[in-house]
């Protein structure tokens, strides 16, 4: 730990010197982060002298230092040893710099050294690919932090619930790599809050078979949930559309957004669409729109209303999906209201 203790301490001459040296925007560094320019050693020159055995140019270099000035304050020793590491996973140097200058702060993080080493290891024999590990270090790199053992009991429970819920022994390991490479924070919660999360889903009567269907939908976000939002987001649900518990159940189905937004986010959604003049009839029939944050619904309606697409007397699909989804759509009702209406009276042009 670093001390940030500035009124004591005045700024190492030495290490602004060698900052100005390599182009850095010391102005930058005191507006973000002046700590590190109080600290008595540093190894500027060595840390620039690595990034630049590694391909960076001075540019680079520059721009490294000025993101993540704490970079000067590990050994030369610690930052080879992450070189090492990361090259276990990188393609080449060329592949490792880039990742560098995009995700500073990721690869300089040298404390849990041996928990991220363990883990890539680990990461590799449960069989994903070096570029989705490489995906993980920069922008999930919290789950290196874990010793192992942690990681691999969190995996061991879906493994488990996987095979108890009716999922075969064949298609674990795809389904398992799949979730993990959707939501790599899967392997914050603890095996205990996996179990209770799943265990809610069975005692609110979802099959073993939805339960998977649910799983597989919610790209595991299901278990950063915990039962008490769940419960409050079905209730306000079943009292919104006025419908059994059979019925809540299609529609959590339908919409697992139902499940895994809290109350006051399924409100304002919902009071955004009401607004729009939406009937809650239409948003039962259709509830995959509250997906979707009323700055979105807001532009489609818009642009549809433009082609004189009335949405209030419509079903809801056209509003649905991603921005892609939403473009063709756009782009099918756009060519529908362009082409010519065939008269079949007129007189056929035929050329002499």
């Amino acid at each position: 730990s670093y001390t940030t203790d500035t009124k004591s301490k005045e700024e190492n001459k030495k290490t602004i010197e060698s900052l100005y040296s390599l182009s850095v925007d010391i102005k930058k560094i005191r507006r973000l982060k002046e700590w590190v320019l109080l600290q008595d050693v540093a190894y500027v020159r060595e840390i620039a002298g690595i990034l630049q055995e590694m391909g960076a140019d001075e540019t680079a270099v520059a721009n490294i230092l000025e993101r993540c000035p704490e970079a000067i304050l590990h050994t030369p020793e610690e930052i080879n040893s992450q070189r090492a590491l990361w090259q276990l996973v990188c393609q080449n140097e060329k592949q490792l710099i880039k990742l560098i200058e995009q995700f500073p702060e990721s690869f300089f993080t040298t404390k849990y050294h041996q928990n991220q080493k363990a883990n890539i290891l680990f990461f590799q024999e449960l069989g994903l690919k070096n570029n989705i590990i490489t995906r993980f270090l920069t922008s999930a790199p919290s789950i290196f932090y874990n010793p192992v053992e942690k990681n691999k009991n969190v995996i061991e429970t879906l493994q488990r619930n996987y095979l108890n819920l009716g999922g075969s022994e064949a298609n674990m390991k795809i389904w398992i790599l799949k979730l993990l490479s959707q939501n790599p924070f899967i392997l914050l919660n603890t095996s205990t809050t996996i179990q209770e999360n799943l265990e809610f889903l069975q005692k609110n009567y979802f099959t073993d078979q939805e339960v998977l269907q649910l799983l597989s939908k919610l790209k595991g976000f299901i278990f950063q949930l915990n039962s008490t939002t769940m419960q409050k987001s079905m209730l306000f649900s079943k009292n919104v559309f006025k419908c059994s518990d059979q019925e809540l159940k299609q529609l959590v189905l339908k919409c697992p957004a139902l499940l895994y937004y809290s109350v006051p986010v399924l409100e304002e959604r919902l009071e955004g669409l009401l607004k729009e003049g939406i009937s809650i009839a239409q948003i039962r029939e259709t509830p995959m729109v509250l997906e979707l944050t009323t700055q979105i619904i807001q532009y489609r309606i818009k642009k549809l209303s433009a082609l004189g697409y009335d949405i209030k007397s419509g079903n809801l699909e056209s509003l649905n999906g991603t921005k892609k989804d939403f473009e063709v759509t756009y782009g099918k009702i756009q060519s529908k209201k362009e082409r010519p209406i065939f008269n079949p009276v007129a007189p056929i042009p035929i050329e002499d």
